[in-house]
């Protein structure tokens, strides 16, 4: 990874994204269907992109919300439709062109009391807190966000009334419908003016900020950290939290300081991100440059992405915790610490999470759930009980109640920030040093991600690889224990491969917004094996690709007919 001059440095004025010409691209642009990068696509984490390239354009949102529509008609989802958004520059008009289509189509639409920011976990806990005890009326949501994205992105998802991230069936049927309306000049899509829609009978009030953060409570030992009178900063990076740390601290006496309160849809205030760009993301050293020099001044510090759903740990004892080493530390903890979680409920981690958190559940003598990168597959588990915690590598998590029943279906970067909180007030010791001790336990891991390009073809061609193909004896001196095409806990496609040896590991897998693969490794013994297993699976995986034909495979036939509609919400975690 090639680190640009600028990373970790204050943003330059030159780099700011100009929000006018943004928006008037939002609004004036118009997506061409017949070229794949501007169709509606939605990735693990909904509809993103930029309007500046035709990927984000009004028309994109009038017709995945009027698909939206159709979905809930034909599911027969009649209850309320949460709808937030973050403080990206796009979310305000992709918001209101959304509002526009749902109104027309009679939606009972939920929108912030005082126009807040909403942040994902808090759609995610509204859905779920309607639909508690519910069979009829179910409510679901839609968040506005490209998440830690660049400030010229911008993105949008939904969430059926599980509250989670909808399931590939349910996004495929949308991704298709929507394109059809873009394919037909947005004929069959029902919409009226913004003002009209604001003051519609069917469009109310929901004061998100507090219900969510009167419930916290029952999630977290909320007294066991105002009883250590703890010092705590946290930086909201601008994002869709940035007035809900104010009322928490308020709310249950905590000593909380909020280092940057500023709302800029250029994010000026950010350092820069290790390839030159402005990015929002609280796992990044680069990116965190400010908390992370003002950590003496906090017994623990921490900080959310744009909407909130992913976390960034600093400890005085070692600075910005790499996600792995909290999730493994958090894990730890709460297995500990939650004496009403049932005891048959596990341990949730995708494939390309740490093997730390494996040996944390042998030693807690809980069952491991691993799952194919994306937070859509911890959703049932969270729901029904049977998970009580969920992570991934990407700093994202949620976990269940103090009771053991659903907190958030989808990542909350809020909770899992103040449960480092709890963690220092009931440890008397901070996340960073607790994890020192599973490192002298368990052994140090290292790990480490890279990216190479690949074609359309290629992409395809790794997403459908089978363990056969894979003549492999060893992995970097060691013998391989195992080749997986399918996530182990769910048995679901990884979209992908990962070898697995008693010290080390490596997964390959095709992004699924650019033409590029990415490899992830992590080691048990030290930076030379890591290098050795990075080198051999580019080696791996490069010979694999090799076999893609030069063709057009792989593209989108946007003359294939409609999919049909998924038969339940969950059908793709059965």
């Amino acid at each position: 990874m090639r680190v640009a001059p600028s990373a970790g440095k204050p943003a330059e004025a030159a780099m700011l994204v100009n929000v006018p010409r943004l928006v008037t691209a939002y609004y004036s642009d118009r997506p061409d269907p017949s070229v794949a990068s501007q169709r509606v696509i939605f990735g693990t984490s909904g509809h993103r992109g930029s309007a500046f390239e035709k990927a984000f354009n009004e028309w994109h949102i009038l017709a995945i919300t009027q698909a939206i529509c159709l979905y809930r008609v034909q599911k027969k989802i009649d209850g309320p439709l949460f709808l937030g958004m973050d403080t990206h520059a796009l979310s305000a008009p992709a918001l209101a062109s959304a509002l526009e289509v749902l109104a027309a189509n009679g939606v009972d639409v939920m929108l912030s009391q005082g126009d807040e920011y909403t942040p994902t976990p808090v759609v995610s806990h509204a859905i779920l807190t309607h639909n508690r005890g519910r069979s009829t009326g179910l409510a679901d949501g839609i968040v506005v966000t490209p998440s830690h994205n660049p400030p010229h992105d911008g993105g949008f998802k939904y969430n059926p009334p599980n509250g989670g991230p909808a399931a590939s069936t349910i996004t495929d049927w949308i991704e298709a419908r929507a394109n059809q309306f873009l394919e037909a000049g947005l004929a069959g899509v029902k919409r009226i003016l913004f003002e009209k829609a604001l003051h519609a009978s069917t469009t109310h009030r929901h004061d998100y900020l507090n219900t969510y953060v009167a419930d916290l409570a029952n999630v977290l030992d909320m007294d066991a950290i105002r009883g250590a009178k703890l010092n705590m900063g946290v930086d909201p990076l601008g994002g869709a939290g940035v007035h809900y740390w104010g009322p928490i601290a308020e709310r249950y006496g905590l000593n909380i300081a909020v280092v940057n309160e500023a709302v800029d849809p250029t994010f000026r205030f950010m350092t820069v991100d290790w390839d030159g760009q402005i990015r929002m993301d609280p796992s990044s050293p680069y990116a965190m440059q400010r908390l992370i020099g003002l950590k003496d001044r906090f017994d623990i510090a921490f900080a959310c992405d744009t909407d909130h759903d992913r976390h960034g740990i600093v400890t005085k004892s070692g600075g910005l915790l790499a996600p792995n080493h909290y999730l493994s530390v958090a894990i730890l903890y709460l297995f500990q610490h939650r004496p009403k979680w049932p005891n048959g409920a596990a341990v949730g981690k995708t494939v390309v999470t740490t093997q730390m958190i494996d040996r944390v559940a042998a030693k807690l003598g809980r069952r491991l759930y691993e799952v194919p990168v994306g937070f859509k597959w911890f959703v049932e588990g969270l729901l029904d009980g049977s998970l009580a915690f969920g992570g991934e590598e990407s700093a994202g998590a949620s976990f269940v109640r103090q009771d053991g029943t659903v907190w958030t279906t989808d990542k909350d970067g809020i909770v899992p920030a103040l449960l480092a909180a709890e963690i220092t007030a009931r440890m008397g010791r901070d996340p960073g040093e607790i994890y020192g001790d599973l490192t002298r336990e368990f052994g140090e891991p290292l790990y480490d991600r890279v990216e190479a390009p690949a074609t359309p073809d290629q992409k395809a061609l790794l997403a459908k690889l089978s363990p056969q193909q894979m003549k492999l004896a060893d992995l970097a001196g060691e013998p391989i224990q195992a080749v997986l095409t399918r996530a182990p806990g769910n048995g679901a496609a990884i979209g992908g491969l990962k070898v697995v040896t008693k010290t080390g590991w490596f997964a390959a897998r095709p992004s699924g917004t650019e033409n590029i693969y990415k490899i992830y490794a992590e080691s048990f013994q030290d930076g030379e094996h890591l290098r050795r297993i990075v080198d051999e699976a580019q080696s791996i995986v490069s010979g694999a690709l090799a076999a893609a034909p030069i063709s057009g495979a792989g593209k989108v036939d946007p003359s294939l007919p409609l999919p049909p509609a998924p038969q339940t919400e969950t059908e793709e975690n059965a």
